[in-house]
C-alpha cells in the first residue's frame, strides 16, 4: 500500500512539473490576449499553433472609442501575456493595462519603436500618430516587440518564433514592393487620399501620398461645419474626383463632404470603403494584416488612376 502510494505521488510530482514551452501534447495553449485584428494575426503569424490568441476587438469595432466590457476583463485576467498597440491608440483601456501590468506581461508594441520613426499629430505635436501598421517598416519594428516577448515568456519556442518571423517579414517585404508598383499607376497629381479622419499619415509618408482627413488623429476628436467646408475647397481646389469611407467609422460626415462639394458643382464619388483601424471578418482575406493592406492598395489605387 505504501508503494502505491510513493508512486501515486511521484506522478502527481511529474504530472505538476512543467517547463517553460508554449504547450505540449495534451496541454493547455498559454492564452495570448490583443486589441487589435492587426496585433492578433501577427502573433497568429509568430506564435504558430503554440498558443491561443483572442483579439478583444473584431471587425467594424473602433479602438479609440473602444470600453472593456464585464467579459474583456475576466480574459485579459485569464491571459498569459497581452499585447496592446499603446500611443494612445486604445485610450480608454490605458488603466487598465497599467494595473494589470504588475501581475502579468503587458507589451505596448508601438511604443518600442524609435520615436523618429513614429509621426505627430501636425496641429498637436505633443499626440503621437498610433495608426503605426501602415507604414510597413515601421509595423515590422513593433512585430520584432511580439515576437521578443514570446521568447522571453516561452523560451524554448524561441527558435520557431524567430523563423516565423523571418518569413513573415519576407512576405511584407514583397508587399512593401507591390504596394509602390501599384502607387505608381496614379498620376502624380492625383495621389491624395482623402478618408474620414487620420488614419493613413503613415500610409501617404512611406508611399508618396497627401493624406487629409476630416477628423483628427482619433475618431474622438470633434469636426465641424468649417473642418467639411475646408475639406470642400481642398478638394474642389485640387480637383480631386474621389473619397474614402472607413469600415470603422460612420460615413455620415463624409456624405457631407460629398454634398458641400455638389453645390459647388464638383462631383465626388466615394472611391470606396477602406479598413483603417480594424481589418476585415476572420476567415476572409481582409481579415488578415496582408490581405486587408492589398484591399486598401487595390480601392485607392483603383479609384484615382
Amino acid at each position: 500500500m505504501k508503494k502505491i502510494l510513493f508512486l501515486f505521488i511521484v506522478a502527481v510530482l511529474l504530472v505538476g512539473c512543467g517547463n517553460n514551452n508554449a504547450g505540449g501534447s495534451g496541454e493547455e495553449k498559454p492564452l495570448v490576449v490583443t486589441t487589435t485584428g492587426q496585433i492578433a494575426d501577427a502573433v497568429r503569424i509568430i506564435a504558430g499553433d503554440s498558443v491561443e490568441v483572442k483579439s478583444l476587438m473584431g471587425p467594424g469595432v473602433d479602438p479609440h472609442l473602444y470600453k472593456a466590457t464585464q467579459g474583456d476583463l475576466q480574459v485579459l485576467e485569464d491571459a498569459d501575456i497581452i499585447f496592446y498597440n499603446g500611443l494612445a491608440l486604445e485610450g480608454k483601456m490605458s488603466d487598465i493595462f497599467e494595473k494589470m501590468q504588475k501581475d502579468k506581461s503587458v507589451v505596448a508594441i508601438g511604443e518600442v519603436v524609435p520615436k523618429d520613426r513614429i509621426l505627430n499629430d501636425e496641429a498637436h505635436p505633443e499626440l503621437f500618430d498610433p495608426h503605426i501598421w501602415f507604414d510597413i517598416e515601421v509595423w515590422k519594428l513593433a512585430t520584432h516587440e511580439i515576437t521578443k516577448s514570446l521568447t522571453e515568456e516561452f523560451s524554448t519556442d524561441g527558435d520557431q518564433f524567430a523563423e516565423n518571423e523571418r518569413k513573415f517579414f519576407e512576405e511584407l517585404d514583397e508587399l512593401n514592393g507591390w504596394t509602390k508598383e501599384r502607387i505608381s499607376e496614379i498620376p502624380e497629381e492625383q495621389r491624395v487620399l482623402v478618408t474620414a479622419h487620420d488614419a493613413f499619415n503613415y500610409f501617404g509618408e512611406s508611399n508618396g501620398m497627401e493624406v487629409r482627413g476630416l477628423q483628427g488623429l482619433s475618431t474622438d476628436a470633434e469636426y465641424g461645419l468649417k473642418d467639411i467646408q475646408n475639406i470642400v475647397n481642398f478638394l474642389v481646389e485640387q480637383n480631386i474626383k474621389a473619397v474614402f469611407i472607413e469600415s470603422s467609422v460612420s460615413d455620415k460626415a463624409m456624405n457631407a463632404v460629398i454634398e458641400g462639394a455638389k453645390e459647388k458643382g464638383h462631383t465626388i464619388q466615394i472611391g470606396g470603403e477602406l479598413y483603417s483601424d480594424a481589418m476585415g471578418a476572420e476567415g476572409t482575406e481582409e481579415g488578415t494584416y496582408i490581405g486587408m493592406y492589398k484591399h486598401n492598395v487595390n480601392t485607392i489605387v483603383d479609384s484615382l488612376k
